[in-house]
Protein backbone atom coordinates (compact mmCIF):
# COMPACT_ATOMS: atom_id res chain seq x y z
CA UNK A 1 0.00 0.00 0.00
CA UNK A 2 1.09 3.58 -0.57
CA UNK A 3 2.24 5.72 2.34
CA UNK A 4 1.17 9.29 2.87
CA UNK A 5 3.60 12.12 2.28
CA UNK A 6 4.18 14.81 4.87
CA UNK A 7 1.35 17.31 5.27
CA UNK A 8 3.64 20.20 4.30
CA UNK A 9 4.27 18.61 0.93
CA UNK A 10 0.57 18.02 0.35
CA UNK A 11 -0.32 21.56 1.30
CA UNK A 12 2.21 23.02 -1.13
CA UNK A 13 1.21 20.66 -3.90
CA UNK A 14 -2.47 21.45 -3.49
CA UNK A 15 -1.80 25.18 -3.46
CA UNK A 16 0.25 24.99 -6.62
CA UNK A 17 -1.80 22.66 -8.74
CA UNK A 18 -5.45 22.58 -7.77
CA UNK A 19 -8.04 25.09 -9.01
CA UNK A 20 -8.89 26.41 -5.54
CA UNK A 21 -8.10 30.10 -5.68
CA UNK A 22 -8.59 31.23 -9.21
CA UNK A 23 -9.09 34.83 -8.21
CA UNK A 24 -5.64 35.05 -6.57
CA UNK A 25 -2.94 37.12 -8.19
CA UNK A 26 -0.34 35.33 -10.23
CA UNK A 27 3.19 35.36 -8.90
CA UNK A 28 6.32 33.39 -8.19
CA UNK A 29 5.59 29.80 -7.21
CA UNK A 30 7.78 27.58 -5.07
CA UNK A 31 8.30 23.97 -6.07
CA UNK A 32 7.79 21.42 -3.29
CA UNK A 33 10.52 18.95 -2.34
CA UNK A 34 10.39 15.41 -3.67
CA UNK A 35 8.40 12.94 -1.65
CA UNK A 36 9.04 9.21 -1.43
CA UNK A 37 5.30 8.67 -1.37
CA UNK A 38 2.42 9.14 -3.73
CA UNK A 39 -0.69 9.66 -1.62
CA UNK A 40 -2.59 12.44 0.07
CA UNK A 41 -3.06 13.03 3.75
CA UNK A 42 -5.89 15.52 3.89
CA UNK A 43 -9.36 15.88 2.47
CA UNK A 44 -9.45 17.66 -0.87
CA UNK A 45 -10.17 21.39 -0.58
CA UNK A 46 -13.29 22.80 -2.20
CA UNK A 47 -13.03 23.70 -5.87
CA UNK A 48 -14.29 27.21 -6.43
CA UNK A 49 -15.95 28.42 -9.63
CA UNK A 50 -13.58 29.94 -12.18
CA UNK A 51 -12.86 33.61 -11.61
CA UNK A 52 -13.82 36.07 -14.30
CA UNK A 53 -10.17 36.99 -14.76
CA UNK A 54 -7.12 34.88 -13.97
CA UNK A 55 -3.82 35.62 -15.59
CA UNK A 56 -3.33 36.66 -19.18
CA UNK A 57 -5.94 35.33 -21.57
CA UNK A 58 -4.20 32.86 -23.89
CA UNK A 59 -5.11 32.74 -27.57
CA UNK A 60 -5.43 29.76 -29.89
CA UNK A 61 -2.66 31.17 -32.07
CA UNK A 62 -0.41 31.67 -29.07
CA UNK A 63 -0.93 28.13 -27.85
CA UNK A 64 -0.34 26.64 -31.28
CA UNK A 65 2.85 28.64 -31.73
CA UNK A 66 4.14 27.60 -28.30
CA UNK A 67 3.45 23.90 -28.89
CA UNK A 68 4.62 23.64 -32.49
CA UNK A 69 8.19 22.52 -31.78
CA UNK A 70 7.26 19.89 -29.19
CA UNK A 71 4.49 18.49 -31.38
CA UNK A 72 6.96 18.06 -34.26
CA UNK A 73 8.93 15.42 -32.33
CA UNK A 74 9.14 12.36 -34.65
CA UNK A 75 8.89 9.96 -31.68
CA UNK A 76 5.20 10.83 -31.48
CA UNK A 77 4.46 9.03 -34.73
CA UNK A 78 1.88 10.01 -37.31
CA UNK A 79 -1.24 10.13 -35.14
CA UNK A 80 -0.78 12.52 -32.24
CA UNK A 81 -2.62 15.56 -30.99
CA UNK A 82 -3.43 17.95 -28.18
CA UNK A 83 -6.57 19.66 -26.89
CA UNK A 84 -6.37 22.72 -24.59
CA UNK A 85 -9.18 24.40 -22.64
CA UNK A 86 -9.02 27.67 -20.68
CA UNK A 87 -10.77 26.71 -17.42
CA UNK A 88 -10.32 30.20 -16.01
CA UNK A 89 -12.61 31.54 -18.71
CA UNK A 90 -14.59 28.39 -19.59
CA UNK A 91 -13.37 28.55 -23.17
CA UNK A 92 -11.96 25.96 -25.56
CA UNK A 93 -8.62 27.17 -26.91
CA UNK A 94 -7.24 24.80 -29.46
CA UNK A 95 -7.38 21.30 -30.85
CA UNK A 96 -4.37 20.16 -32.90
CA UNK A 97 -4.31 16.82 -34.71
CA UNK A 98 -7.29 15.59 -32.75
CA UNK A 99 -9.97 15.14 -35.40
CA UNK A 100 -9.76 11.35 -34.98
CA UNK A 101 -10.25 9.68 -31.54
CA UNK A 102 -7.27 8.10 -29.78
CA UNK A 103 -6.64 4.87 -27.92
CA UNK A 104 -6.78 6.40 -24.43
CA UNK A 105 -4.91 3.71 -22.45
CA UNK A 106 -5.20 4.53 -18.73
CA UNK A 107 -6.54 8.05 -19.25
CA UNK A 108 -9.77 6.09 -19.74
CA UNK A 109 -9.85 5.88 -15.93
CA UNK A 110 -10.80 9.57 -15.83
CA UNK A 111 -14.11 8.79 -17.51
CA UNK A 112 -14.78 5.80 -15.26
CA UNK A 113 -13.91 7.45 -11.96
CA UNK A 114 -15.76 10.66 -12.85
CA UNK A 115 -18.85 8.59 -13.61
CA UNK A 116 -18.53 6.77 -10.28
CA UNK A 117 -18.31 10.05 -8.37
CA UNK A 118 -21.27 11.48 -10.26
CA UNK A 119 -23.53 8.46 -9.77
CA UNK A 120 -22.59 7.33 -6.25
CA UNK A 121 -21.15 10.41 -4.56
CA UNK A 122 -17.73 10.91 -2.98
CA UNK A 123 -18.92 9.80 0.47
CA UNK A 124 -20.27 6.44 -0.69
CA UNK A 125 -18.78 3.31 0.89
CA UNK A 126 -18.98 -0.33 -0.19
CA UNK A 127 -20.02 -2.92 2.39
CA UNK A 128 -18.66 -6.45 2.79
CA UNK A 129 -20.76 -8.42 5.25
CA UNK A 130 -21.61 -11.76 6.77
CA UNK A 131 -25.14 -13.07 7.18
CA UNK A 132 -26.69 -16.24 8.55
CA UNK A 133 -29.43 -18.17 6.78
CA UNK A 134 -29.53 -20.85 9.51
CA UNK A 135 -28.25 -21.12 13.06
CA UNK A 136 -24.92 -22.69 12.11
CA UNK A 137 -24.32 -21.13 8.69
CA UNK A 138 -22.33 -18.09 7.63
CA UNK A 139 -22.41 -16.48 4.18
CA UNK A 140 -19.70 -14.01 3.19
CA UNK A 141 -21.31 -11.42 0.91
CA UNK A 142 -19.21 -9.24 -1.39
CA UNK A 143 -20.24 -5.64 -1.91
CA UNK A 144 -17.76 -4.73 -4.62
CA UNK A 145 -15.10 -3.11 -2.43
CA UNK A 146 -12.16 -2.72 -4.83
CA UNK A 147 -9.56 -2.30 -2.07
CA UNK A 148 -10.68 -4.95 0.44
CA UNK A 149 -7.60 -6.41 2.17
CA UNK A 150 -6.85 -9.44 4.29
CA UNK A 151 -5.58 -7.41 7.24
CA UNK A 152 -5.62 -3.72 8.20
CA UNK A 153 -2.62 -1.84 6.92
CA UNK A 154 -0.33 0.51 8.79
CA UNK A 155 -1.90 3.52 10.46
CA UNK A 156 -0.52 5.86 7.80
CA UNK A 157 -1.60 3.86 4.76
CA UNK A 158 -3.91 5.71 2.41
CA UNK A 159 -6.68 5.05 1.99
CA UNK A 160 -7.45 2.92 5.02
CA UNK A 161 -8.83 -0.35 3.71
CA UNK A 162 -11.56 -2.54 5.13
CA UNK A 163 -10.22 -6.00 5.99
CA UNK A 164 -11.42 -9.58 6.27
CA UNK A 165 -9.58 -9.85 9.58
CA UNK A 166 -11.80 -7.15 11.09
CA UNK A 167 -14.88 -8.79 9.60
CA UNK A 168 -13.90 -12.23 10.93
CA UNK A 169 -13.35 -10.88 14.44
CA UNK A 170 -16.75 -9.14 14.44
CA UNK A 171 -18.46 -12.21 12.95
CA UNK A 172 -16.91 -14.48 15.60
CA UNK A 173 -18.15 -12.20 18.37
CA UNK A 174 -21.64 -12.21 16.88
CA UNK A 175 -21.64 -16.00 16.59
CA UNK A 176 -20.46 -16.51 20.18
CA UNK A 177 -23.18 -14.18 21.41
CA UNK A 178 -25.64 -16.59 19.80
CA UNK A 179 -23.96 -19.62 21.31
CA UNK A 180 -22.60 -20.80 17.95
CA UNK A 181 -19.06 -22.20 17.81
CA UNK A 182 -19.14 -24.29 14.61
CA UNK A 183 -20.39 -23.21 11.19
CA UNK A 184 -20.54 -23.95 7.49
CA UNK A 185 -19.31 -21.17 5.21
CA UNK A 186 -20.59 -20.06 1.85
CA UNK A 187 -19.88 -16.99 -0.24
CA UNK A 188 -21.97 -14.71 -2.41
CA UNK A 189 -20.30 -12.66 -5.16
CA UNK A 190 -23.49 -12.21 -7.15
CA UNK A 191 -23.53 -8.43 -7.10
CA UNK A 192 -21.52 -8.45 -10.34
CA UNK A 193 -22.73 -10.42 -13.34
CA UNK A 194 -21.47 -11.46 -16.75
CA UNK A 195 -17.94 -12.51 -17.72
CA UNK A 196 -15.28 -11.80 -15.11
CA UNK A 197 -12.72 -10.91 -17.80
CA UNK A 198 -13.27 -8.42 -20.60
CA UNK A 199 -13.51 -9.99 -24.05
CA UNK A 200 -11.55 -7.07 -25.53
CA UNK A 201 -8.46 -7.66 -23.37
CA UNK A 202 -5.34 -9.42 -24.59
CA UNK A 203 -5.28 -13.04 -23.31
CA UNK A 204 -1.95 -12.54 -21.54
CA UNK A 205 -3.45 -9.87 -19.27
CA UNK A 206 -4.89 -12.59 -17.05
CA UNK A 207 -2.09 -15.15 -17.30
CA UNK A 208 0.62 -12.58 -16.55
CA UNK A 209 -1.29 -10.89 -13.73
CA UNK A 210 -1.73 -7.58 -15.57
CA UNK A 211 -5.43 -7.72 -14.72
CA UNK A 212 -7.63 -9.82 -12.46
CA UNK A 213 -10.96 -11.49 -13.07
CA UNK A 214 -13.24 -8.79 -11.74
CA UNK A 215 -15.28 -9.88 -8.73
CA UNK A 216 -17.62 -8.29 -6.20
CA UNK A 217 -15.76 -10.32 -3.57
CA UNK A 218 -11.99 -10.39 -3.47
CA UNK A 219 -9.02 -9.43 -1.33
CA UNK A 220 -5.85 -7.74 -2.51
CA UNK A 221 -7.50 -7.36 -5.93
CA UNK A 222 -7.48 -11.11 -6.47
CA UNK A 223 -3.77 -11.55 -5.78
CA UNK A 224 -2.73 -14.79 -4.16
CA UNK A 225 -0.62 -12.70 -1.78
CA UNK A 226 0.01 -8.94 -1.44
CA UNK A 227 2.56 -7.60 -3.89
CA UNK A 228 2.41 -10.64 -6.18
CA UNK A 229 1.29 -10.36 -9.78
CA UNK A 230 -0.30 -13.82 -9.94
CA UNK A 231 -4.06 -13.78 -9.46
CA UNK A 232 -6.47 -16.37 -8.16
CA UNK A 233 -8.55 -18.16 -10.83
CA UNK A 234 -11.57 -17.54 -8.57
CA UNK A 235 -11.02 -14.38 -6.51
CA UNK A 236 -14.25 -14.93 -4.56
CA UNK A 237 -13.34 -18.49 -3.52
CA UNK A 238 -9.86 -17.32 -2.59
CA UNK A 239 -11.32 -14.58 -0.39
CA UNK A 240 -13.73 -17.00 1.27
CA UNK A 241 -10.91 -19.47 1.92
CA UNK A 242 -8.88 -16.75 3.61
CA UNK A 243 -11.93 -15.72 5.62
CA UNK A 244 -12.45 -19.29 6.82
CA UNK A 245 -8.89 -19.35 8.17
CA UNK A 246 -9.44 -16.03 9.96
CA UNK A 247 -12.66 -17.33 11.53
CA UNK A 248 -10.79 -20.38 12.80
CA UNK A 249 -8.11 -18.13 14.27
CA UNK A 250 -10.92 -16.23 16.01
CA UNK A 251 -12.07 -19.47 17.63
CA UNK A 252 -14.86 -20.58 15.30
CA UNK A 253 -14.80 -24.05 13.76
CA UNK A 254 -15.47 -23.92 10.02
CA UNK A 255 -16.41 -26.90 7.86
CA UNK A 256 -13.87 -27.75 5.15
CA UNK A 257 -16.28 -27.36 2.24
CA UNK A 258 -16.75 -23.76 1.09
CA UNK A 259 -19.26 -23.24 -1.70
CA UNK A 260 -20.81 -20.37 -3.66
CA UNK A 261 -24.35 -19.55 -2.63
CA UNK A 262 -26.94 -16.80 -2.76
CA UNK A 263 -27.62 -15.00 0.47
CA UNK A 264 -31.39 -14.91 1.11
CA UNK A 265 -32.88 -11.47 1.52
CA UNK A 266 -34.26 -12.65 4.86
CA UNK A 267 -30.88 -13.78 6.22
CA UNK A 268 -29.86 -12.40 9.61
CA UNK A 269 -27.02 -9.91 9.65
CA UNK A 270 -23.92 -10.92 11.58
CA UNK A 271 -21.26 -8.28 10.89
CA UNK A 272 -19.99 -5.89 8.24
CA UNK A 273 -17.01 -3.73 7.27
CA UNK A 274 -17.15 -0.63 5.11
CA UNK A 275 -14.65 0.50 2.53
CA UNK A 276 -12.81 3.79 2.34
CA UNK A 277 -14.93 6.56 0.88
CA UNK A 278 -15.38 6.52 -2.88
CA UNK A 279 -13.60 9.87 -3.08
CA UNK A 280 -10.49 8.36 -1.50
CA UNK A 281 -10.75 5.26 -3.69
CA UNK A 282 -10.96 7.44 -6.82
CA UNK A 283 -7.86 9.33 -5.74
CA UNK A 284 -5.98 6.08 -5.20
CA UNK A 285 -7.03 4.60 -8.55
CA UNK A 286 -6.00 7.65 -10.56
CA UNK A 287 -2.82 8.30 -8.60
CA UNK A 288 -1.53 4.76 -9.08
CA UNK A 289 -3.38 3.89 -12.31
CA UNK A 290 -5.08 0.92 -10.67
CA UNK A 291 -6.60 -1.17 -13.48
CA UNK A 292 -8.49 -3.59 -11.23
CA UNK A 293 -10.00 -0.87 -9.08
CA UNK A 294 -11.22 0.93 -12.20
CA UNK A 295 -12.91 -2.23 -13.48
CA UNK A 296 -14.77 -2.65 -10.19
CA UNK A 297 -15.96 0.96 -10.33
CA UNK A 298 -17.13 0.42 -13.91
CA UNK A 299 -19.52 -2.28 -12.71
CA UNK A 300 -20.59 -0.16 -9.76
CA UNK A 301 -21.57 2.56 -12.24
CA UNK A 302 -23.61 -0.01 -14.14
CA UNK A 303 -25.50 -0.93 -10.98
CA UNK A 304 -25.94 2.69 -9.88
CA UNK A 305 -27.45 3.60 -13.26
CA UNK A 306 -29.75 0.53 -13.15
CA UNK A 307 -28.07 -1.09 -16.14
CA UNK A 308 -26.70 -4.07 -14.20
CA UNK A 309 -23.45 -5.40 -12.80
CA UNK A 310 -21.64 -6.56 -15.95
CA UNK A 311 -18.87 -4.65 -17.69
CA UNK A 312 -21.10 -3.99 -20.69
CA UNK A 313 -23.74 -2.56 -18.34
CA UNK A 314 -21.04 -0.43 -16.76
CA UNK A 315 -20.07 0.98 -20.15
CA UNK A 316 -23.70 1.92 -20.78
CA UNK A 317 -23.80 3.64 -17.41
CA UNK A 318 -20.58 5.53 -18.07
CA UNK A 319 -21.75 6.77 -21.46
CA UNK A 320 -25.09 7.94 -20.06
CA UNK A 321 -23.46 9.62 -17.07
CA UNK A 322 -20.86 11.46 -19.13
CA UNK A 323 -23.50 12.65 -21.57
CA UNK A 324 -25.53 13.95 -18.65
CA UNK A 325 -22.47 15.87 -17.45
CA UNK A 326 -22.14 17.59 -20.81
CA UNK A 327 -19.22 15.52 -22.14
CA UNK A 328 -19.67 14.49 -25.76
CA UNK A 329 -18.92 10.77 -26.11
CA UNK A 330 -20.89 10.27 -29.32
CA UNK A 331 -17.63 9.64 -31.21
CA UNK A 332 -16.11 7.50 -28.46
CA UNK A 333 -15.84 3.70 -28.52
CA UNK A 334 -15.61 2.33 -24.98
CA UNK A 335 -15.19 -1.30 -23.96
CA UNK A 336 -13.76 -1.22 -20.44
CA UNK A 337 -13.16 1.00 -17.44
CA UNK A 338 -9.39 0.80 -17.10
CA UNK A 339 -8.19 1.52 -20.64
CA UNK A 340 -6.49 -1.85 -21.02
CA UNK A 341 -8.37 -2.55 -24.23
CA UNK A 342 -6.68 -1.29 -27.38
CA UNK A 343 -10.10 -1.14 -29.06
CA UNK A 344 -11.15 1.87 -26.98
CA UNK A 345 -11.27 5.09 -29.01
CA UNK A 346 -11.87 8.39 -27.20
CA UNK A 347 -11.61 11.99 -28.46
CA UNK A 348 -9.11 14.16 -26.58
CA UNK A 349 -11.89 16.67 -25.95
CA UNK A 350 -13.77 13.99 -23.95
CA UNK A 351 -10.70 13.13 -21.86
CA UNK A 352 -10.07 16.80 -21.10
CA UNK A 353 -13.80 17.17 -20.56
CA UNK A 354 -13.66 14.90 -17.52
CA UNK A 355 -11.12 17.22 -15.90
CA UNK A 356 -13.03 20.29 -17.06
CA UNK A 357 -16.22 19.10 -15.39
CA UNK A 358 -14.43 18.12 -12.18
CA UNK A 359 -12.88 21.58 -11.95
CA UNK A 360 -16.30 23.19 -12.26
CA UNK A 361 -18.20 20.92 -9.85
CA UNK A 362 -17.01 20.78 -6.20
CA UNK A 363 -18.73 17.44 -5.61
CA UNK A 364 -16.43 15.87 -8.23
CA UNK A 365 -13.20 17.42 -6.89
CA UNK A 366 -11.62 14.06 -5.99
CA UNK A 367 -10.97 13.43 -9.67
CA UNK A 368 -8.67 16.46 -9.68
CA UNK A 369 -7.11 16.06 -6.24
CA UNK A 370 -6.08 12.49 -7.03
CA UNK A 371 -4.18 13.32 -10.20
CA UNK A 372 -0.42 12.62 -10.07
CA UNK A 373 1.86 15.63 -9.69
CA UNK A 374 4.64 15.94 -12.24
CA UNK A 375 7.94 14.76 -10.80
CA UNK A 376 6.54 13.97 -7.37
CA UNK A 377 3.66 11.52 -6.99
CA UNK A 378 2.03 8.44 -8.41
CA UNK A 379 2.58 7.55 -12.04
CA UNK A 380 4.28 10.93 -12.66
CA UNK A 381 6.82 10.58 -9.85
CA UNK A 382 9.66 9.69 -12.22
CA UNK A 383 8.57 11.95 -15.07
CA UNK A 384 9.48 15.51 -16.14
CA UNK A 385 13.21 14.96 -15.61
CA UNK A 386 14.31 15.41 -19.22
CA UNK A 387 15.33 18.50 -21.21
CA UNK A 388 12.52 20.98 -21.75
CA UNK A 389 10.16 19.52 -19.15
CA UNK A 390 11.42 21.14 -15.93
CA UNK A 391 8.86 23.94 -16.18
CA UNK A 392 6.11 21.41 -15.52
CA UNK A 393 7.65 19.87 -12.41
CA UNK A 394 5.32 20.31 -9.45
CA UNK A 395 2.83 22.24 -11.58
CA UNK A 396 1.40 19.78 -14.10
CA UNK A 397 -1.17 17.46 -12.59
CA UNK A 398 -2.31 14.72 -14.97
CA UNK A 399 -3.46 11.15 -15.47
CA UNK A 400 -1.08 9.02 -17.49
CA UNK A 401 -1.84 6.42 -20.13
CA UNK A 402 0.57 3.84 -21.52
CA UNK A 403 0.26 0.83 -23.83
CA UNK A 404 2.67 -0.34 -26.51
CA UNK A 405 2.79 2.54 -29.00
CA UNK A 406 0.26 4.52 -26.92
CA UNK A 407 1.12 7.39 -24.57
CA UNK A 408 -1.25 9.99 -23.17
CA UNK A 409 -1.62 12.66 -20.51
CA UNK A 410 -4.82 14.42 -19.46
CA UNK A 411 -5.00 16.93 -16.65
CA UNK A 412 -4.48 20.56 -15.74
CA UNK A 413 -1.81 23.16 -15.13
CA UNK A 414 -1.59 26.86 -14.31
CA UNK A 415 0.43 28.79 -16.83
CA UNK A 416 3.01 31.30 -15.62
CA UNK A 417 0.46 34.13 -15.59
CA UNK A 418 -2.06 32.26 -13.42
CA UNK A 419 -4.49 30.97 -16.05
CA UNK A 420 -5.76 27.47 -15.38
CA UNK A 421 -5.46 25.26 -18.46
CA UNK A 422 -7.06 21.83 -18.87
CA UNK A 423 -5.44 19.66 -21.51
CA UNK A 424 -5.24 16.23 -23.10
CA UNK A 425 -2.31 15.14 -25.26
CA UNK A 426 -1.75 11.74 -26.82
CA UNK A 427 -0.18 9.54 -29.45
CA UNK A 428 -1.29 6.06 -30.40
CA UNK A 429 1.24 5.58 -33.17
CA UNK A 430 4.57 5.97 -31.38
CA UNK A 431 7.30 3.57 -32.60
CA UNK A 432 7.66 0.83 -29.94
CA UNK A 433 11.41 1.47 -29.70
CA UNK A 434 10.78 5.17 -29.01
CA UNK A 435 8.52 4.77 -25.98
CA UNK A 436 10.65 6.82 -23.61
CA UNK A 437 11.17 9.52 -26.21
CA UNK A 438 7.43 9.75 -26.89
CA UNK A 439 6.67 9.97 -23.20
CA UNK A 440 9.27 12.71 -22.77
CA UNK A 441 7.70 14.60 -25.68
CA UNK A 442 4.33 14.60 -23.89
CA UNK A 443 6.06 15.90 -20.78
CA UNK A 444 7.56 18.75 -22.81
CA UNK A 445 4.20 19.60 -24.34
CA UNK A 446 2.46 19.92 -20.96
CA UNK A 447 5.49 21.72 -19.48
CA UNK A 448 5.25 24.21 -22.35
CA UNK A 449 1.70 24.99 -21.23
CA UNK A 450 2.98 25.60 -17.70
CA UNK A 451 5.51 28.11 -19.04
CA UNK A 452 3.10 29.70 -21.46
CA UNK A 453 1.55 33.14 -21.44
CA UNK A 454 0.41 32.25 -24.95
CA UNK A 455 -1.08 35.64 -25.72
Amino acid sequence: MARRPRAVFVTLAVMLTLPIALSGAAGAQAVPGRSQSGSRTTAAPPVLPPAKTAGVAPTATGVQRALAAALADPSLGKHHGVYVYDASRAKALTSIGATKPFVPASTMKLLTTLSALATLGADHRFTTKTVSAASSSVILVGGGDPLLAVRPGASDDFPRRASLQELAASTARSLRSRGVASVTLGYDAGLFTGPAANAKWEPNYLTEGIAARTSALWVNEGRLSPGMAKRAPSPALAAATVFAGLLRTAGIKVAASIKPTTAPATADSLAEVRSASLGDIVEYINLHSDNDGAEVLLRQVGIATQNGGSYTAGVKGVRATLTGLGIDVSKATIYDGSGLSRTNQVPLEALAGAVRVAVAKPELRHLVSGLPIAGFTGSLEDRFAGPGSAAGTGLVRAKTGTLTGVHSLAGLVRDRTGTLLVFAVATDSAPPDKALDARAALDRISATLANCGCA
